[in-house]
């Protein structure tokens, strides 16, 4: 029997208060209700710990495995669902108001690209000083920007005004297999 960490979720052998444990698991013939007493010594007569899984269940639910064993396999199924969730980029674009076609060919490209990578693609059109008279420009170009790339990505939000900048977001289109 090996002693418990103290910031283990889990009580095991000794530390296990409840008179009465129902006994599931691979390493036993008859699963069932017993006395704390009788599943400590079943753990013990297999060299094993007794772990209480299920704590709130009437009776508690415990488990005869090794405990070190137990707690590699929980970090490894930690690990490959964080490996598996996806982490959102999103890349930004930014235009001026009066963004010639060469600039804006050039941006399309790279937005192509990351759209094709499968991050996001946040584009804006920054109004300086009086500029922000030819926010209608402004609005033109992002449409411009987002059926351009209608393809690869669908855009997300329509244009709207947040104090000096105008922002469109566009997002992956999924991949048909």
């Amino acid at each position: 029997m090996r002693p418990q960490d103290e910031d283990s979720q889990y009580r095991l052998n000794n530390r296990i208060t409840a008179p009465r444990v129902r006994v599931v698991g691979d390493n036993i013939a008859e699963p069932g209700i017993y006395s704390i007493r009788e599943a400590l010594k079943m753990a013990d007569e297999q060299d094993l710990d007794l772990v209480e899984i299920s704590p709130n269940a009437d009776p508690p639910v415990c488990k005869i495995i090794d405990f070190s064993k137990f707690l590699y396999q929980q970090k490894k199924k930690q690990k490959e669902i964080k490996d598996n969730t996806t982490k959102v980029v999103v890349k930004e674009i930014r235009f001026g108001p009066n963004t010639d076609e060469h600039d804006f060919n050039f941006k399309l490209k790279h937005a192509m690209n990351f759209l094709q990578e499968g991050s996001k693609v946040k584009a804006y059109v920054f109004f300086k000083g009086r500029s922000i008279l030819f926010k209608e420009q402004g609005e033109i170009l992002l449409l411009k920007f987002s059926q351009a790339l209608e393809e690869v990505g669908k855009l997300e939000q329509m244009p709207r005004l947040e104090g000096k900048r105008m922002i469109i977001m566009l997002s992956p289109k999924k991949k048909i297999k």
